[in-house]
């Protein structure tokens, strides 16, 4: 087996923070990484001591139906991301000029949060369908290198532009 490339390793690591998820819908692990190192970890799920959705009568979301990208305040957790600047936060990492690694592209939430916290460049595998936070990253100068992987998980190669 070849040896990773530092994206690749990085994007399989955020693969293994989503495993922590409690999230009925969508898993989602991020990792902060400066300098090729890791600064923080998070997954998406609710708040510490607030009752998961596995543990209650499933997800508010679902039962009301709500699309995916639509109406995330109706949602028990937090996202990956926001998690990860939680976990900076909480233990006093400076994370500007991170790099934000991401099992998915962030909603307008999250995009505006990594926005201001000083993240410039964006790995992703998956998109997210949220018009918005496209847009805001865009008039950021974030820039957002797609990662896509096929069903063995092993990433896709293509040219960024045909994302």
């Amino acid at each position: 087996m070849a040896r990773p490339s530092w994206d690749d390793y990085f994007l399989n690591i955020a693969e293994v923070v989503r495993t922590r998820s409690t999230c009925l819908r969508r898993k989602v692990g991020a990792l902060l990484v400066r300098d090729r190192r890791i600064l923080t970890t998070g997954y998406n799920g609710p708040p510490p001591g607030i009752t998961h959705c596995s543990e209650l009568d499933g997800c508010l979301r679902e039962q009301m139906k709500i699309p995916s990208g639509e109406r995330a305040e109706l949602c028990r957790a937090i996202h990956a991301e926001a998690n990860a600047i939680l976990q900076a936060a909480l233990h006093g990492v400076a994370i500007s000029g991170a790099v934000l690694y991401c099992t998915n592209a962030p909603c307008s939430g999250c995009a505006k949060l990594l926005i201001g916290a000083g993240v410039r460049l964006m790995i992703v595998m998956e998109g997210y369908p949220d018009e918005l936070a496209a847009q805001l990253l865009s008039d950021a100068g974030v820039i957002v290198e797609w990662r896509p992987r096929n069903e063995a998980g092993t990433p896709i190669r293509k040219d960024l532009s045909e994302m």
